[in-house]
């Protein structure tokens, strides 16, 4: 992403030129962002699967392993970081909004299996039957998926961010 935001106007010129096409794809839920984000650079340091990372899991067993992280959570930091990533959002679709695009979210989905005839139609593609294999790995309340819960807990509420601490997705 940083190459990307840094350099924005070459690719957002080449993207033109060469007629790509290009999806956003982004989680409505920022506080679950950055729960997969921690759990992702802790597998890739410690390789939990019989010493290889996998940000993604084809197993139930596998992400039951991965599941069992849970980060802690700089409390004292987290408004700043959570509109940190908002601000990077709104920068990358300013900055390609010349470009042929869609954006979708994560949880719209998951919870709404015909955004993908619409990612289908919007690519020009046949309608196919998309499934997916992966396994997810963090699934239930966000409490049982952060160590610290009680800080982040008590850091968001009554701010922009409260709303994070009940989605379900």
């Amino acid at each position: 992403m940083e190459g990307l935001m840094q350099n924005h106007e070459e690719i957002a010129e080449y993207f033109r030129i060469h007629g790509v096409s290009v999806i956003f794809l982004f989680r409505r839920n920022l506080l679950r962002r950055m729960i997969s984000v921690l759990a992702n650079e802790y597998d890739r340091k410690a390789k939990l699967l019989n010493g290889t990372h996998k940000s993604h899991t084809h197993s139930v067993k596998e992400a039951e392993i991965l599941a069992k992280y849970k980060p802690k959570i700089n409390a004292t930091l987290l408004k700043q970081n959570l509109r940190q990533v908002n601000d990077t959002t709104t920068k990358a679709l300013g900055y390609f909004k010349s470009t042929r695009h869609i954006i979708l979210y994560y949880e719209d989905v998951v919870k709404n299996r015909t955004k993908l005839l619409d990612v289908q139609d919007f690519l020009k593609v046949p309608r196919m039957d998309l499934k997916s294999h992966q396994v997810k790995i963090h699934k239930g309340s966000l409490s049982s998926q952060v160590e610290n819960w009680n800080d982040v807990n008590k850091a968001l509420i009554g701010t922009h961010y409260e709303s994070f601490l009940h989605q379900d997705h």
